[in-house]
């Protein structure tokens, strides 16, 4: 059987295998922007839309088009409700330096907000674009919980460390990749895509 083969458009150590955990059972060959000899090493898609749904398209069309492979891509971020949704699409450019910089600066801005106003959502949108055919399809997932205030756990990226789940009584930083797949946005999402995939893209 010949496996058709799909970039999933991130450089992102922790998110590829997340990605592929979610689809792996479909007939493709997993690619990653590491993968792709033709694309410089620092290659970076702008990404200006103010929705996430816009930055997934850009991100998907741009790389499908340039790489003449069936791209999946995804654009997510951390909504919090009493920042009135920030940092939203910004949550990658939410504070310069690090992923710790950036909870260090969430962490800041709500230290003096009460634990029963700390709700946040994260929010993914996965884009799906073939260059040949160009069609294109996108689908969304979304994950409630809330900002603790101090990080707990090493597994996990990004907001993961402060990300309380209430269910699960942990953060995602504390979860399984099982666990973290089972509730998160992008496990979410991904479970929508694998059907758009199934049966849009094969």
């Amino acid at each position: 059987m010949k496996y058709k083969k799909i970039l999933i458009a991130t450089r992102n150590k922790g998110k590829f295998p997340e990605i592929v955990e979610k689809l792996k059972g479909l007939p493709f060959e997993f690619l990653n922007l590491n993968d792709i000899k033709d694309l410089p090493a620092n290659y970076e898609v702008e990404e200006p839309a103010i929705t996430f749904e816009g930055n997934a398209i850009i991100k998907a069309m741009v790389l499908g088009n340039k790489t003449g492979i069936l791209t999946l891509a995804d654009d997510s971020g951390l909504e919090v409700e009493v920042l009135g949704g920030r940092p939203g699409v910004y949550s990658v450019r939410y504070a310069a330096g690090t992923d710790a910089d950036r909870r260090v600066k969430l962490l800041n801005e709500l230290k003096n907000v009460e634990d029963e106003n700390r709700g946040a959502q994260f929010r993914c949108v996965i884009a799906i674009y073939d260059p040949k055919t160009e069609k294109l399809r996108t689908c969304e997932g979304i994950y409630k919980g809330k900002i603790i205030k101090e990080e707990k756990g090493q597994n996990g990226f990004g907001y993961d460390p402060i990300f309380y789940n209430e269910e699960l009584k942990k953060t995602n930083a504390e979860m399984t990749l099982d666990e973290k797949n089972s509730v998160s946005h992008r496990g979410k999402s991904l479970e929508k895509a694998r059907e758009i995939l199934k049966n849009d893209f094969l």
